[in-house]
């Protein structure tokens, strides 16, 4: 029975010890690091979600101009959005160096975000690819354009095109459209598969 007490008694002492001053020190810091990792994290998903709302401002600019033909109107807002992108690139490039440094010590993250800045830039190239394409249209559908056609009488207009979609189904009109094709199913592709790795990513940032 003393033996248990006396036990006992060592226990309750070694759990009264108060904890070394240099051991708080410590955790406060790295609590205080934790914080600011967090922190950080939650400021680069802010960036990211401002980045969704100008790709769906571009494309919703985008859908204007085809319909209404607006050209001074969507380059103002390409502009727009370009000085966006750009700002949002300088501040994730600003994470990446604070991830690098020793007060964070997080290169794992500051390659995440490098690699969600390389699918970023990937996927503004290609949907600007593909608005490119969609203005300037199939090069079948190019030759059906009556723009700046000399004749004016209707059965003048339609003979001319009619000549012209001939002599392009003869040369190069198929070969033409299947390239089109082709060069905007690839960009299409390349936005999807930048999409789901970026958001791959996100997920672990999250």
């Amino acid at each position: 029975m003393e033996d248990f007490e006396t036990k006992l008694r060592i226990a309750e002492e070694k759990e009264a010890m108060p904890i070394p001053i240099h051991m708080e020190e410590e955790a406060e810091e790295n609590a205080s690091s934790k914080n600011k990792v967090v922190a950080l994290l939650y400021r680069f998903l802010a960036i990211q979600q401002r980045r969704a709302q100008a790709y769906s401002k571009l494309k919703s600019g985008f859908c204007e101009y085809m319909v209404s033909g607006g050209e001074l109107a969507y380059q103002q807002l390409c502009s727009e959005i370009t000085v966006e992108f750009n700002d949002c690139s300088k501040q994730v490039l600003e994470m990446e160096s604070l991830f690098i440094n020793p007060d964070y010590g997080r290169a794992d993250l500051a390659h995440l975000l490098t690699t969600i800045q390389t699918q970023e830039k990937q996927k503004l190239h290609l949907m600007a690819t593909i608005q490119v394409l969609k203005k300037a249209g199939r090069p079948s559908e190019r030759l059906l354009s009556h723009n700046n056609c000399r004749f004016k009488k209707p059965m003048e207009h339609e003979s001319v095109h009619i000549q012209k979609i001939t002599e392009a189904a003869v040369t190069e009109g198929a070969e033409a459209d299947d390239e089109y094709d082709k060069a905007l199913k690839e960009a299409i592709r390349g936005v999807q598969d930048a999409v789901t790795i970026i958001n791959e990513h996100l997920e672990e940032v999250r």
